[in-house]
């Protein structure tokens, strides 16, 4: 991995790619400052699934690029001619579980678990209440990623940082 010429490719998975992976691409991308480039990606989107309107309302008001986020199969990242991963992470527990497919290059793996705050039940305050503090738990976690030295890049050294990093 020659962390010095190109950004970390990063594919973020969930079940339905609507939430959590769609706030944590945004969010890496934002703070990766071109040292990372964010994906993400879901196991069994739900026919024409797109991103949860609260998930996109809450990265606007926070001031962060929805440009280009899209809910999409994780098979797109399988492909031989995709974006090839250093590191995938899934964020929720259903897919976590899964089996995965194969990633061309063997990325790093990591499983950082978040409640899905689409589920929440309640008025819209309280789920736009739930979104930013998923959000902002995410940023807890990719703030301390994004900050490790180059040396700290490496494939295993990235991928016990990751684990490391759910222990949060």
């Amino acid at each position: 991995m020659n962390t010095d010429t190109k950004p970390l490719n990063v594919l973020f998975l969930c079940t339905h790619n609507s939430a959590r992976s769609i706030l944590a691409e945004a969010m890496l991308n934002h703070l990766g400052k071109g040292r990372f480039k964010a994906y993400s990606a879901g196991s069994s989107p739900r026919a024409n699934q797109k991103p949860n309107p609260m998930a996109i309302e809450t990265l606007r008001k926070a001031g962060l690029s929805v440009e280009g986020l899209s809910s999409k199969n994780w098979d797109v990242f399988a492909q031989a001619d995709g974006p090839q991963m250093d590191l995938v992470i899934t964020v929720c527990d259903n897919a976590a579980g899964e089996v995965c497919p194969y990633w061309p290059g063997q990325p790093a793996t990591a499983h950082w678990g978040y409640a899905d705050p689409s589920d929440v039940q309640g008025d819209d305050a309280q789920k736009h209440e739930a979104f930013l503090q998923t959000l902002h738990l995410i940023r807890k976690r990719l703030e301390l990623l994004v900050n490790l030295p180059l040396s700290s890049l490496t494939r295993l050294s990235i991928e016990k940082t990751a684990r490391d990093l759910a222990k949060d």
